[in-house]
């Protein structure tokens, strides 16, 4: 897609799953999952690793899953970040750019209430904060292992832009800002569904236990689910499945009540 936010990109890779029956129907609009991959990975990791396509096309078979449309946007190459940094807008890409695209460009059910977000390690916290920053634009937001905080990774240890990518990661703390807010965006945030999934072995247990706890505080309703693994795709790729199966039932849910 054409890029004019990034500084020095003109265009931006992304990967997209599309239904079997996608363009079978030319009015049909589909609910839109934008689904974020971790630090140091791409955009095809949910294909390559998570099997995206053989599980999206198995729970639709089966009627586990709506049919929807799931984005999967290139959050690491050039600069690995979801926020915005001085010389790196990405966030500001994402959602004034990214998102438009998408929708002007396939057949996407642009209301909240057809809209998601989900994510694995950097992508789970960035789908949290997403979540928080923009309340108006999700009906469900899905972390898996998700990076909320500063913390040591090997994988950055050679890495000179790591401090500041570790210092961005921090800025944007989901667990100070839910914990520090005092102003009304507590009843937007109550507005989203919030689903937390992590591993009792991920080095991320902790901080997602505390952002657990920051939701009770303030009284924002959440799902929580811990079960046996670690940071890894062992454990994604059954967190893939749970991801999809319950932003289908929270779709189904919605438009049950209307």
């Amino acid at each position: 897609m054409p890029c004019k936010l990034l500084e020095g990109i003109s265009s931006r890779e992304y990967s997209i799953y599309l239904p079997e029956s996608y363009g079978k129907e030319k009015n049909k609009k589909y609910p839109v999952c934008y689904l974020l991959h971790g630090g140091n990975c791409s955009c095809t990791d949910w294909e390559t690793y998570g099997n995206l396509r053989v599980v999206a096309d198995s729970l639709i078979n089966c009627g586990e899953m709506e049919e929807m449309i799931i984005v999967c946007p290139e959050g690491n190459k050039n600069n690995m970040i979801w926020f915005n940094a001085s010389h790196w807008k990405y966030e500001d890409f994402f959602f004034l750019e990214f998102i438009p695209y998408i929708e002007k460009n396939y057949n996407v059910d642009a209301r909240k209430e057809s809209r998601f977000i989900a994510g694995y390690s950097m992508g789970g916290g960035a789908s949290i904060v997403y979540g928080l920053s923009h309340p108006d634009k999700f009906s469900s937001v899905y972390s898996m292992s998700g990076y909320l905080r500063r913390q040591y990774l090997e994988f950055l240890k050679d890495d000179p832009s790591a401090e500041w990518r570790q210092q961005l990661v921090e800025d944007h703390n989901p667990i100070r800002t839910v914990n520090e807010i005092s102003d009304g965006r507590v009843d937007a945030w109550k507005g989203v569904d919030w689903f937390i999934d992590c591993g009792d072995k991920d080095f991320t247990y902790e901080a997602n236990i505390a952002l657990v706890q920051a939701f009770r505080d303030k009284k924002v309703n959440y799902q929580l689910r811990i079960y046996g693994g670690g940071h890894d795709w062992n454990y994604w790729r059954p967190s893939l499945v749970r991801a999809l199966k319950h932003m289908s039932d929270v779709y189904r849910s919605i438009n049950r009540k209307k």
